[in-house]
């Protein structure tokens, strides 16, 4: 019922820049903090960054000063844009999110199909 669709990803040249985006649809009570995640190959899935309710970010040291997350709470919508971007950036970005679907009902996670980034010259 909660759908997460994910936009922006490609291909760019180191020191480039991309801008994702992750919209919320369907039947959402509130949300709580949303986020973005990596995987690249024969990798764990990552933290990137998170964002907070009340505005609040946590950045990974390895993309601090590079990448910038922001939400719109109108359009039940989290954007990373990804400055200067290194070979290492390269990966599957997946957008999470954690929001209540009712009054009562628990607080859940919920994830993006996932979009490739990579960077290469």
């Amino acid at each position: 019922q909660v759908q997460l669709v994910e936009s922006g990803g490609g291909l760019v040249q180191p020191g480039g820049s991309l801008r994702l985006s992750c919209a919320a649809s369907g039947r959402i009570f509130s949300i709580n903090d949303m986020g973005w995640y990596r995987q690249a190959p024969g990798k764990e899935r990552e933290l990137v960054v998170r964002i907070a309710d009340n505005g609040t970010t946590t950045y990974a040291d390895s993309v601090k000063g590079r990448f910038t997350i922001s939400r719109d709470n109108a359009k039940n919508t989290v954007y990373l844009e990804m400055n200067n971007l290194k070979p290492e950036d390269s990966a599957v970005y997946y957008c999470n999110i954690r929001l209540r679907r009712a009054r009562w009902g628990p607080t859940s996670d919920y994830w993006g199909q996932g979009t490739q980034v990579t960077v290469s010259s």
